[in-house]
């Protein structure tokens, strides 16, 4: 099964216009239409093109057009001004999870070359502008950090920046020039710089609009954070070029988000299996069930064919749907929205991309994939000799529809995030308790995954997790990595040739 893009321009799903156009078209043609809420802040399309109008021309006297902008925000207003005036001034936009600390920090941001960084003062607890202050001091060439709600300390304050001197914004920008980096875990321990186009993203939403029912009226909940490629084009994209309103979440809490689904009449949703089995379990202690939603979306590890069969019965008005797809080619597959049975039991039809599987690993093209990586030697081995990009997922067909059977990339899924088992085992080596050290995931009813090291000790006892926390945390790895499990075991099942045998270990662990 094959689906050509040569005709993307043909077919609408690539255009000779891009998102700032659309924002400029929206703010003229009806202004006082709500795109965004934020608890009790509603944005209409004249006042955010007007704020992000005005952001766009300070970037363009701080910055030359393509420089890197980046943010770290929590589900925020501010965050939609400041993807789109990125996208006004011709700049590349890079969302960074906010949830990410020190070591991952400086990565990106030396990584994508970024100019500027905006963050929140404090968020959960956490002190950002003081982690940004170590971070920049470690960097040669650190980016400006601008601290949007609260004291800006030594840094810059978003107030500041938006009554700056003002600068001129390009008037024509090419809709196929890359308009986003967006970073993901890889297999290799360093995260991948994802570049995305103007049209990529075009026709990602196109694809959304036609097959997910998504019209305009149509509001979306938006939980997951905008710093993932859904997140980002339900919050930001979705409202201009498919005439939805987004709903933000800063904090996910399923009992909260009934009341708010229920007050906004919330038609949509999408997001890990996570989110579903609360939202579930909450609708059902309230005694609701929701009926303006029409459409959740679910993706991720560990779809459970049962949950989807649960919530289907339940919301009684809403098509549950598994997909699968990721940063390189989002929404692979589109679901199965009017197949009840295959909405359980696959991860759906492709849509607009073509889905082929070689030796039983899923291999997809599609104008909406990205336009390349950060780094050139990324893509490597990313792609086949005609052109596919090879997801490193395994899979089997079910009539027209794709069922995902497991992974040959070394991934942990966990509540949504991607988790590279290198990246925590580089780390881990460093502890002087350790001998050798596995990472691998394990299924978990709650999370999806679970993350479980295996350690050889030095000594015979090894770290246990509260220890591995403490090393982690030290080491300014974000928390989500951190695993929840640990096995003592006196030696890693190799191979002849000395490489671990992971499905070995999962194995061992999964029958214990």
């Amino acid at each position: 099964m094959t689906t050509g893009d040569d005709d993307a321009y043909a077919r609408g799903l690539w255009v000779d216009t891009t998102l700032a156009d659309a924002l400029r078209a929206a703010a003229r043609e009806t202004p006082d239409r709500i795109v965004l809420v934020d608890g009790n802040v509603r944005v209409d399309c004249a006042s955010l093109y007007a704020n992000a109008h005005r952001l766009a021309a300070s970037l363009a006297a701080r910055m030359a057009p393509g420089s890197v902008v980046s943010f770290m925000l929590p589900n925020w207003h501010e965050a939609a001004v400041v993807y789109h005036a990125a996208t006004l001034a011709g700049m590349v936009v890079n969302p960074i999870l906010p949830s990410l600390r020190d070591r991952e920090l400086r990565f990106i941001l030396t990584d994508a070359q970024a100019r500027m960084i905006l963050v929140p003062n404090v968020f959960r607890s956490h002190d950002y502008a003081a982690m940004l202050s170590r971070v920049t001091a470690a960097m040669d060439d650190a980016p400006e950090v601008v601290v949007v709600r609260g004291e800006p300390g030594p840094h810059t304050a978003y107030d500041d920046l938006v009554t700056a001197p003002m600068g001129e914004c390009p008037d024509h920008l090419d809709p196929d020039a890359v308009r986003m980096i967006m970073y993901t875990s890889g297999t290799t321990g360093r995260p991948k710089g994802v570049l995305h186009s103007h049209n990529s993203l075009h026709a990602l939403i196109r694809q959304l609009r036609d097959h997910w029912r998504i019209d305009h009226g149509s509001r979306f909940l938006v939980p997951s954070p905008i710093a993932h490629i859904g997140g980002s084009i339900y919050a930001f994209e979705c409202p201009l070029l498919a005439g939805s309103t987004a709903v933000l979440m800063d904090r996910w809490d399923a009992a909260t988000a009934v009341d708010l689904m229920t007050a906004e009449s919330i038609t949509h949703m999408a997001g890990a299996t996570p989110f579903l089995e609360r939202l579930l379990a909450a609708a059902e202690a309230a005694d609701t069930r929701l009926p303006d939603l029409e459409v959740f979306i679910c993706g991720g590890a560990g779809v459970p064919p049962s949950l989807i069969r649960r919530a289907t019965a339940y919301f009684e008005q809403a098509a549950v749907s598994r997909v699968y797809g990721s940063t390189e080619v989002p929404v692979t597959t589109v679901g199965a929205l009017d197949d009840a049975d295959s909405a359980a039991d696959t991860d759906g039809r492709p849509g607009i991309a073509g889905v082929r599987l070689v030796d039983g690993e899923i291999r997809a093209r599609g104008p909406q994939m990205l336009v390349g990586y950060r780094h050139p030697e990324d893509a490597a081995d990313a792609f086949d000799d005609n052109g596919f990009f090879r997801t490193g997922d395994l899979g089997r067909w079910e009539g027209d529809c794709l069922v995902v059977t497991g992974r040959a990339k070394d991934l942990i899924i966990r509540n949504g995030e991607n988790i590279s088992p290198k990246e925590v085992e580089d780390v881990l080596v460093g502890h002087l308790g350790i001998a050798e050290v596995a990472v691998v995931g394990l299924p978990d009813d709650r999370t999806g995954e679970r993350a479980c090291a295996v350690i050889v000790p030095v000594d015979g006892r090894g770290p246990d997790v509260s220890e591995l926390r403490d090393f982690l945390k030290a080491s300014g790895m974000a928390t989500f990595k951190v695993p929840e499990q640990v096995a003592i075991w006196p030696e890693l099942p190799k191979n002849d040739a000395g490489k671990v045998l992971k499905h070995a270990i999962r194995a061992t662990l999964s029958a214990g």
